[in-house]
């Protein structure tokens, strides 16, 4: 989710999820969830990014996805994640989902800083180089 996509470049910034850990750091991330049936992935991006930042927002570009692992309750589980560009067109920044610690506004420069996993640091990236063809189209 950006917000300022369309102005200058240094007002540009993505909405960030932070969540804390079992050792009780705060870590930042993308929002991310479940497809719910009947959904489709883009559909879920947009779902879950208002259910965890409190923003609306509309799909620009598709991004790309992270597989990844985890243990839970003993048992290993396989995890795609479909992530979108989205572009902010309202709501309000707020952390009441039960699963988000904090919600951030956090400029697009300092992302790669902020970020806590190397696969959403490249995925930041990845939409930076697609905001600024986006911008050269424009002129």
């Amino acid at each position: 989710m950006v917000d300022g996509l369309d102005g200058p470049p240094d007002g540009r910034s993505a909405a960030l999820i932070g969540r804390t850990d079992r050792r009780g750091r705060l870590l930042w991330s993308l929002p991310k969830g479940h497809i719910e049936e009947g959904e489709t992935s883009e559909q879920t991006a947009i779902r879950e990014v208002a259910e965890e930042t409190g923003i609306k927002g509309e799909v620009v570009a598709e991004l790309g996805s992270i597989d990844y692992w985890f243990v839970t309750e003993g048992r290993r589980v396989h995890k795609t994640v479909h992530h979108y560009l989205l572009r902010s067109v309202g709501g309000e920044l707020s952390d009441a989902d039960i699963e988000v610690t904090q919600v951030a506004w956090v400029p697009l420069s300092e992302l790669n800083s902020r970020l806590a996993y190397a696969d959403e640091r490249r995925l930041a990236e990845v939409a930076n180089r697609l905001i600024d063809r986006m911008e050269t189209g424009k002129q």
